[in-house]
Formats: structure tokens, C-alpha cells, sequence
């Protein structure tokens, strides 16, 4: 259940609406729009407020400015994407508070699309400055967060606003919630998590969570050699995160204590260079050389990971198992990716480099869910507050 108030509960015909968004999007070389999955997820909202004639002044970040100007990650691009994908005129403005902006905002008809420059552009931003904050609410009359992935953020744009303006949640945003919750909330059994990526530091919350819920973790990626080496493995110059074996540790303990199955890779690809042209050969996790890097489950512990996820009816990914990137480290990121898609139970996966994986092996539409913020999801699923979600005002 959704206990936050959405645009549905409010009256936005003829009001000025501050959307907050998460266009925060990759660029390709040439300075355009690499992937519109996250443009595309903000449009249900977008158009439901312009159809109901609501002047809308769209707010998102775009990479990590740091508070000062950076023309490389300006938002012409995004409003570039987003008129072809609304097929109708994006108005981009060149700053976010100004009194040209309240100017273009007080003259423009409702029922347009205002596009402000990247919010992270001022300092104010992740400070979240109340001034600053006061002076973004000031274009408004409403304010609705559509932005999942800032959502675990404290700033002026997604907590700041929230003390001026009535809030309300977008409909991508009710959506994550409602599709996270189904992980938590009597989840059909068996309840399988598959965790990768790099940093185990990232998913500490989310294992132990897991485990009071779950049937079992699966973990590859570069997080795995943390736990290998904990358990005493040679992990040769593998990725690991050596401030938190200690906590690896634990964990292992811990798994010996619950009743969850945990598994590690048996086997590595690993290579003597991080390339696509190095040389590289499958060991098994307690043969891995000492100047080897390990950079993909390998293929005995890709099969083992297919027929596991093969019998749960709830699954939940969250980062690759391996350098996807580079076509040799590609194929345990791959089997994971085809066994969610044949599964026939819930399937939900956590965004980020876990998304992009999906579309490059062309299965993003084969799965339940896919989340638009890593962050912020694995946050939301440890059980940890999401200011932006918490200061939207009540049902």
C-alpha cells in the first residue's frame, strides 16, 4: 500500500507544478542522449499533468557538477530527448533560480513543459539550502517527486521544497514503491537474491536484510572476492574491499546460523590484464594466480546459478557478475540475465549497470520490474529511510 499522497489526490489544473525528475541519463560522445530509459519513465507523470492543464517546471541533476557550472553535463541534450519523445516543444531555460526564470515560468501557458538548467549546477542543491529551497518552491504552486533514484537524497530539491509546497509522489515514483514492497511483503517462495557489482560496502544493508526473508543469496561479481578471501582464498589481484573482511566474515558466520543458502562462484574467469584483447582462462576460486585478475563467474558457477534461480518464484538482482562490458567477462552476467527472463515467478531488478545489462543482451522486456535507481532501491530494501519519499505529505 502507498501511504504517501499522489498527483491524484490534488487539484493541478491551472497550477504551477516543480516536477522533480531523475534524468540523469548517459551521454554519448557526441553529446546526446545514450539511453531515454529513465526520461522515458517520467513521461506517464509528464503527461498526465499537461493533459490536465498544469504548467510544468521539470527540475533533474545530470552527473556530479559539484555545485558549479560544467558545460558538459548542461541539460540541452535531455530536452532535446525529451520534445522527440513528447513529440511537442520542451521550453530549456539556462538556470534554475533567477528572476529570468520566474519571468519565462510567470509568462508561459499552462499546459507547457518548462525544462530548468542541471540543479546541481548551485551549491544550494545537496546542501539543501532552505534559502535556496524557498526560492525553488517560489516558481510553483505544487511540488511532485517522479525521482526514485534521488529519493535516498536529503536535498533542496527532493526534502527542501517539501516545507514550502503541498507534495506528492509522480507515478514512476508510487510505482517503485509498489514494486519494491512485493519483495518484502509475502513474497512467493522460493525467494532467490542474486547480488554483484563491486563494492560488497553497497550491498551490506541489503544481505542482511535478505537474510531474514530469503531462501538464498547468490554472489558473484567483484564483491564475491571479498567474501573468497575471507574465507582464506587466494584472490590473486582480484577487486576486493580488504576494510570490510571483517564484516564478510560475520556474514558468513551468520549464514551458518539462519536458515538461508548462500553461495559463492566455484569457479573464475580470470585474465592477466583488464581488456578485451587479454589473455584469460577459468580457474577455480582456490587456484587463481596470484597476478590474475578475476573478472566473471565462471562457467561451472553460472549453471549452478541458472538452475538455482531456475526454481524460485521471487527474484531480485542487483549488480553484474562480472565485466560485462568486455565480451569475454560477459557470460555469467549473461546466463543470470536469461534465467530471469525464463523465469516464470516475480522478477525484479534493481537498475544501474544491472538495466544496462538487460538491454545489451536485448531482455529488458522479459522481466517484471526493473528499477530506475541502484541507490536508492537497495536503500529502500535494507529497511533505510528515503527523506525524499518521507517528506512528501500523507494520505
Amino acid at each position: 500500500m502507498f501511504t504517501k499522497k499522489t498527483i491524484e489526490d490534488i487539484e493541478v489544473k491551472n497550477k504551477a507544478v516543480l516536477l522533480r525528475v531523475d534524468f540523469n541519463v548517459p551521454l554519448s560522445k557526441d553529446g546526446e542522449v545514450r539511453d531515454d530509459t529513465r526520461i522515458r519513465a517520467a513521461l506517464p507523470t509528464i503527461n498526465y499533468l499537461t493533459e490536465n492543464k498544469a504548467k510544468v517546471i521539470i527540475v533533474s541533476h545530470l552527473g556530479r557538477p559539484k555545485g558549479i557550472f560544467d558545460p558538459a553535463v548542461k541539460l540541452d541534450p535531455v530536452a532535446r530527448s525529451l520534445s522527440r519523445l513528447l513529440k511537442r516543444k520542451v521550453i530549456k531555460v539556462d538556470q534554475t533560480v533567477s528572476e529570468k526564470v520566474k519571468e519565462i515560468v510567470s509568462k508561459s501557458s499552462f499546459g507547457d513543459i518548462i525544462l530548468l538548467e542541471n540543479i546541481r549546477f548551485n551549491p544550494g542543491e545537496t546542501k539543501n539550502d532552505p534559502d535556496f529551497a524557498k526560492n525553488l518552491a517560489e516558481l510553483a504552486d505544487i511540488f511532485v517527486n517522479d525521482a526514485f533514484g534521488t529519493a535516498h537524497r536529503a536535498h533542496a530539491s527532493t526534502v527542501g521544497v517539501t516545507k514550502y509546497l503541498p507534495s506528492v509522489a509522480g507515478f514512476c515514483l508510487v510505482k517503485e514503491v509498489i514494486n519494491l514492497s512485493r519483495l518484502l511483503e509475502n513474497p512467493a517462495r522460493p525467494f532467490c537474491v542474486i547480488l554483484g557489482g563491486n563494492k560488497v560496502s553497497d550491498k551490506i544493508g541489503v544481505i542482511k536484510r535478505f537474510m531474514e526473508i530469503v531462501d538464498c543469496i547468490l554472489l558473484g561479481g567483484g564483491m564475491c572476492f571479498t567474501f573468497l578471501k575471507a574465507k582464506g582464498y587466494n584472490i590473486g589481484k582480484s577487486i576486493c574491499q580488504d576494510d570490510y573482511l571483517d564484516e564478510a566474515k560475520k556474514l558468513l558466520k551468520k549464514v551458518e546460523n539462519n536458515n538461508v543458502d548462500l553461495y559463492l562462484p566455484e569457479d573464475v574467469v580470470a585474465a592477466d590484464s583488464i581488456s578485451e584483447s587479454a589473455s584469460f582462462k577459468v580457474f577455480s576460486v582456490t587456484e587463481i594466480p596470484s597476478d590474475w585478475y578475476g573478472l566473471d563467474i565462471g562457467p561451472k558457477t553460472t549453471e549452478l546459478f541458472k538452475k538455482i534461480i531456475k526454481k524460485a518464484q521471487t527474484a531480485f538482482w542487483n549488480g553484474p557478475m562480472g565485466v560485462f562490458e568486455l565480451e569475454p567477462f560477459s557470460h555469467g552476467t549473461e546466463g543470470i540475465c536469461q534465467a530471469l527472463a525464463d523465469l516464470k515467478g516475480v522478477t525484479i531488478v534493481g537498475g544501474g549497470d544491472s538495466d544496462a545489462a538487460l538491454r545489451k543482451f536485448d531482455l529488458e522486456d522479459k522481466v517484471s520490474f526493473v528499477s530506475t535507481g541502484g541507490g536508492a532501491c537497495l536503500r529502500f530494501l535494507e529497511g533505510s529511510e528515503l527523506p525524499g519519499l518521507e517528506a512528501l505529505d500523507d494520505k
